[in-house]
């Protein structure tokens, strides 16, 4: 019997693991180290693995463990930055409906680069990598119901972010004060 997973399981999983730690870590640079620490950790430890399982949560959650130990030896994360959210981002956009969508993109980063990394992570997890609860429980090591919750209170507070940036770009009607 096989020890862990292959090579080729984990390596179908890179482009996911690679969005998750630029979401993160915030640069290229710093989720590529990321995603070959959480690789080169997850290949050491493969025995610990559990055939039948979900390798994509686990793999996620041996990433959030190597990021936020590294976090905590006060190593630096840098900020959000468009790199995050696409893969394509050197596309240029010069359409007229383009460039509106890639305006409404960039609040939504701005807005999401605002959030707490608790919010964050499960919004990224549960939204973007489209983990199950009880996975996403499982990769932050927190009860199901604190995913719930912290989810809840990200997407309320991404929309009162959202809603106040929209606001914020229409100027305020001039009333008259007595």
């Amino acid at each position: 019997m096989a020890i862990g997973f292959s090579a080729a399981d984990a390596e179908r999983l890179i482009p996911r693991l690679r969005r998750y730690a630029l979401a993160l870590t915030g640069t290229r640079e710093a989720a590529d180290d990321l995603t070959q620490d959480t690789l080169e950790r997850a290949w050491r430890k493969r025995a610990l693995w559990q055939p039948g399982s979900d390798l994509r949560a686990w793999l996620f959650t041996v990433m959030h463990n190597v990021y936020v130990n590294g976090v905590r030896t006060a190593r630096p994360v840098e900020s959000l930055d468009d790199e995050r959210f696409s893969a394509d981002h050197d596309r240029s956009w010069t359409q007229p409906d383009a460039v509106e969508a890639q305006l409404a993109l960039s609040d939504v980063k701005a807005a999401f680069g605002r959030l707490s990394d608790d919010h964050r992570e499960v919004l990224l997890l549960v939204g973007v990598e489209q983990l199950s609860y009880v996975e996403a429980a499982a990769v932050l090591e927190v009860p199901i119901g604190t995913v719930m919750s912290r989810l809840a209170r990200g997407r309320e507070q991404l929309r009162r972010l959202l809603s106040s940036e929209a606001t914020a770009a229409v100027p305020p009607a001039l009333r008259r004060v007595k």
